[in-house]
């Protein structure tokens, strides 16, 4: 060190005063919109305060569950909801890996058309189901068929996405192989995409089944067939134990799919 110098304590900071002033404004922004949504939603503290006495009152009415009601109203109405949840991932299955194909950019080497088909399964994703099935209800009436076409035009945006991301993501090698032998674009689907994407496939089918199981429970409440039109009508008439009888029954039907999922997905992938 030369003669004469002086040294200056420099104190450290992880951020510097611009990160620091644009973090306090990120956090800034964050509480006023929670602040903001909580007055939106008018929470009423009164109601919070007495939630719990409601819910011990309600679990009392509910107990015991109404077992009897399960042979002749339940069973049916559970078994209506798996067939449709079944029907429904088929259809939108079915509808769905063209749509997946066409939106591959690796598959289909026009942008104009994968454009159109990743249109089609963004604007099948970003309608949930609920709203098509108010609008399939609107159409057909209230039943299975409602809950059915609710369940497949859904599928089709979340199965096709996915579908598509799994064909970009595979190995040029053997379709490069296949067109240098003059394959035709039939056998290069068949022998090049396809066995590359098989398990994802398969999974991709089986986790959309299992979250189908799911919906359809809940689409009854509008009309649309299954369970959840039979929990609706416990609900209106204060059932109560027949609605604790419904919500075990269909926690079993979940957590039946959940476990005959996760083994065939070992079986299969």
């Amino acid at each position: 060190m030369r003669a004469g110098a002086t040294v200056v304590d420099c104190e450290w900071q992880r951020y510097s005063a611009g990160e620091r002033m644009a973090r306090f404004m990120v956090y800034l922004v964050i509480v006023a919109a929670v602040v903001l949504s909580i007055r939106t939603v008018e929470v009423i503290p009164e109601f919070i305060i007495d939630a719990p006495e409601q819910l011990a009152d309600l679990l009392k009415r509910m107990w015991p569950p109404d077992a009897a009601s399960y042979p002749a109203e339940i069973h049916d109405a559970l078994l209506d909801s798996i067939h449709i949840a079944t029907v429904g991932t088929v259809l939108g299955v079915a509808m769905a890996l063209p749509f997946g194909f066409l939106a591959a950019r690796n598959v289909t080497p026009w942008p104009w058309l994968n454009w159109v088909a990743r249109l089609v399964l963004i604007s099948a994703r970003s309608i949930n189901t609920l709203v098509f099935a108010l609008f399939f209800v609107a159409v057909f009436g209230p039943g299975a068929l409602a809950g059915t076409l609710a369940i497949a035009f859904h599928s089709i945006g979340f199965v096709g996405r996915l579908f598509s991301e799994a064909l970009e993501a595979t190995s040029p090698g053997p379709i490069e192989a296949l067109r240098a032998a003059g394959a035709p674009a039939a056998s290069v689907i068949s022998f090049g995409y396809w066995p590359q994407v098989v398990p994802a496939f398969w999974s991709l089918v089986l986790f959309r089944w299992d979250i189908n199981v799911r919906e359809s429970i809940v689409l009854g409440l509008v009309g649309a067939g299954g369970v959840g039109m039979a929990l609706d009508n416990a609900l209106n008439l204060f059932q109560w134990t027949r609605v604790a009888m419904i919500l075990l029954s269909i926690l079993a039907v979940v957590i039946a799919a959940e476990v005959a999922v996760t083994a065939i997905r070992k079986r299969i992938i």
